[in-house]
Parts: C-alpha cells; sequence; structure tokens
C-alpha cells in the first residue's frame, strides 16, 4: 500500500488530495494546524497542531510519523495575502514566505529519513512564481514566496536524485478555494490533476514545473 502524506489537508486541495488518494486506497496521512469537520469524515489519521511556518510543530511531527516510511509527501499547505506597490505589508510578505518557501523545506527536512529509494516529493507551487510567465505583476509577497519555493525544490531535485527520490513542482491551476476568492476550477478537479502528475512523477523526469493539466511551465 502506498503511504501519502499532504499538509495543508483540511480544506480545497489538501482535503480533496486526501479524499481521492484515500479513495483509491492508498494509506493517507493529513496534517494541518487545526482540523475541520469535512476532514473528520475521511478514513485517513489526521495529525493537527501542525502549523508549516514555524519549526516549533516539526519535533511533534517526527514523533508522530516515527519511522514510518512516506512514499509520497505532498506539501501543499500555502497562504496568500493580497499587495499592492504603495502600501506594502513586509510583515505579510515574510509570513508567506515562511510558509510558502520555507513550509515545504521544512517538512520535507523534518521527514527525510522517511524518505527512501523511490519516494516522491511533491511541492503544491504556482505558476505566478514564474518569472518568465509574469505578464501583469502585483502579489508581491505571493509571488517571491512561489519563486523561492520553486528554487527550493530545484535544490531538492539535485540533493535527493542520488538518493533515488524524485521532486515536482506542480500549479493546480485556478482553483476555487477560499484563498483565491473561490474563483476557478473545483478543488476536486484541480486534485484528480495533480494526482495523475504525481503517478508520472519519476527520476527521468524529477525536477520539472508542471500545470495539472499536464504541461511544463516556464521558470
Amino acid at each position: 500500500m502506498t503511504t501519502v502524506l499532504v499538509s495543508g489537508c483540511n480544506r480545497g486541495i489538501g482535503l480533496q488530495l486526501c479524499r481521492q488518494f484515500a479513495d483509491r486506497g492508498d494509506d493517507v496521512i493529513g496534517i494541518c494546524r487545526t482540523t475541520s469537520d469535512e476532514l473528520g469524515k475521511l478514513d485517513i489519521r489526521v495529525i493537527s497542531g501542525i502549523d508549516v511556518g514555524s519549526g516549533e510543530s516539526m519535533p511533534t511531527l517526527k514523533s508522530a510519523i516515527g519511522d514510518q516510511h512516506i512514499d509520497v509527501l505532498v506539501n501543499n499547505a500555502g497562504i496568500l495575502r493580497s499587495d499592492e506597490l504603495g502600501s506594502l505589508d513586509y510583515e505579510a510578505m515574510l509570513e508567506q514566505y515562511r510558509v510558502n518557501a520555507l513550509g515545504p523545506l521544512r517538512v520535507t527536512e523534518a521527514l527525510l529519513e522517511n524518505l527512501k529509494h523511490g519516494s516522491k516529493i511533491v511541492i503544491i507551487t504556482s505558476r505566478v512564481g514564474s518569472i518568465g510567465d509574469n505578464s501583469s505583476g502585483g502579489y508581491y509577497g505571493y509571488r517571491a514566496s512561489k519563486t523561492a519555493v520553486n528554487q527550493i525544490g530545484i535544490n531538492l531535485k539535485h540533493d535527493l536524485t542520488p538518493r533515488g527520490i524524485a521532486v515536482a513542482l506542480l500549479h493546480p491551476g485556478l482553483v476555487a478555494t477560499d484563498m483565491t476568492g473561490v474563483q476557478g476550477i473545483s478543488p476536486a478537479d484541480a486534485a484528480r490533476g495533480l494526482i495523475e502528475r504525481i503517478d508520472g512523477l519519476n527520476l527521468e523526469n524529477t525536477g520539472g514545473f508542471w500545470h495539472a493539466e499536464g504541461y511544463e511551465l516556464p521558470w
């Protein structure tokens, strides 16, 4: 049985990923700060009280996972804060960096010994982190945090390829969640596309920046 761990599992894309992985028979572990009623209805293991934006709860996460092998680590937790030039909130920008960029690295490093040859690491990023695709500007903090996590993902690819661990940076599309103001495709449709990309991830295509629909995105 494949063991999948998903961060940010209590709503939106993370909740749908957990549901769909569990529905097909995978052993699913969800981690989040606080659980939700919908999450509680799923037949998965939930570890709450985990804030990926801080290192304080990482010992708790490591202790809860123990020596359990993880086949797929999905770093999904993220936040978005609107901003614009002239009224930038630099603390909010740092908060996004701590969660969106350092969060996936923090969780991956905490669970490094649980990842073995053949494991996969997925970072749910965004095409707004693409420098080549930036045609509108705005969202200074969010864009910068996603550009940073893309670089982190490539670093992980280089460090972990010798260990047989593949890494993917995946953009889910514009998804109708609380974070986006409920605009875009459904979280269920986004999750289906992401799972297809995760299933196809291997050491031959490790380090790619992919849209959930299956095409590569510019850096």
